[in-house]
C-alpha cells in the first residue's frame, strides 16, 4: 500500500471511529438538571470532544493496524475480502 493510501484509509477510519466513540459518556443538561438559558434541554453538558477525538486517533490506529497486519502477513485485499460476501 502506497503511503497516500494509508492515509486516505486512516482518515477514512478517524471519521467512522470519532461517530462512533461521539455518544459515550454523554449527559445531557436535562439530565444533570442544569440548563443553560438559551439551550435546549437535550444539549450535551460537557460533550468531552477532546478525549473523543484522541479515543478516535487510537482506535482508528488500531483497526488500520489490523488491517495492515492482514494486507502484510496474509496477503488480504479488497478484492479478497468481497468475495466472502459473493
Amino acid at each position: 500500500m502506497s503511503l497516500l493510501t494509508v492515509a486516505a484509509i486512516y482518515f477514512v477510519l478517524w471519521w467512522i471511529c470519532l461517530f462512533i466513540v461521539l455518544p459515550f459518556g454523554v449527559r445531557t443538561q436535562d439530565e444533570e438538571r442544569d440548563t443553560i438559558l438559551g439551550t435546549v434541554g437535550s444539549a450535551p453538558l460537557r460533550p468531552m470532544l477532546v478525549r473523543k477525538a484522541l479515543a478516535a486517533t487510537a482506535l482508528a490506529a488500531i483497526v488500520l493496524g489490523v488491517l495492515w497486519f492482514l494486507a502484510d502477513k496474509f496477503d488480504w485485499t479488497l478484492d479478497g475480502a468481497s468475495r466472502i460476501f459473493d
